[in-house]
């Protein structure tokens, strides 16, 4: 019997029935943990369990592996989960809802109860009597002349799908730096402008306000920040030092 988990737990289980290779768990096992997911349960693993080529291919998502439990059957594995989802491309003959990964996603955010999210073998996929254990059918909208996803492509898809409902951080807007005051800005564009007036850029006259304008255009579209402004000054510095006087 699965541990009971704590109150509320909304992450939903993931689930490899009878999986072949262990490079695929720890793919798998990766991908669970790219995206905030843990507790990974394995029915009859095809090589046993554990298996040394899931650590390195797993890439650092250990705690995964180390917390992994092992079943005998998938009814044992899905015991304590009131809502399972048994991810398939392939007509089963088995009447079930079908939902996209987005739908399930929402879905385990607001039902009550334990959720599992259910892969069948790299080869075949899930059996009939697998998915008839489910209470829904989760399906990937796909190339129908190529359906053929890998078991890590396919935890990934579902993993991300229900993050988005999580509000995780995206390190890339984390490290970005606010935008340059205005004040920093202008003053990089009278440095420039002055320059630029030094070597008669803004000729004909006639074309002088125009061309101000588009050069002012440019310089304010990309939303600089002050680290860029200092830097884009210092290169102005050490052009007008260098410029050889009239």
């Amino acid at each position: 019997m699965p541990e009971s988990p704590d109150a509320g737990a909304l992450k939903p289980v993931i689930v490899l029935v009878r999986p072949q290779l262990g490079e695929n768990i720890g793919k798998a096992a990766r991908a669970m943990l790219n995206f905030g997911l843990t507790e990974l349960r394995l029915v009859t693993p095809r090589d046993g369990w554990p298996n040394p080529s899931a650590g390195p291919a797993a890439a650092g998502a250990d705690v995964v592996l180390e917390q992994a439990a092992v079943f005998d059957t998938l009814a044992e594995a899905v015991s304590d989960c009131a809502h399972v989802y048994a991810t398939t491309v392939r007509k089963r003959g088995v009447t079930k809802p079908v939902v996209t990964p987005e739908e399930a996603a929402r879905a385990i955010h607001t039902d009550v109860g334990r959720s599992a999210i259910v892969f069948g073998p790299e080869r075949a996929g899930l059996e009939t009597e697998d998915v008839a254990l489910a209470r829904a059918i989760l399906t990937v909208p796909i190339n129908p002349e190529f359906a053929s996803l890998n078991l890590a492509q396919a935890v990934i898809l579902c993993a991300y799908e229900w993050s988005k409902h999580q509000g995780l951080a995206q390190p890339t807007v984390e490290d970005l730096l606010p935008p340059a005051p205005q004040e920093e800005l202008e003053g990089m564009i009278v440095q420039m402008e002055t320059m630029l007036e030094a070597r008669n850029y803004f000729f004909p006259p006639a074309r002088a306000e125009a061309t101000r304008l588009t050069l002012r255009n440019m310089l304010t579209k990309p939303g600089w920040n002050h680290l860029e402004v200092r830097t884009m000054r210092g290169v102005l510095s050490t052009l007008e030092k260098r410029a050889p006087k009239a």
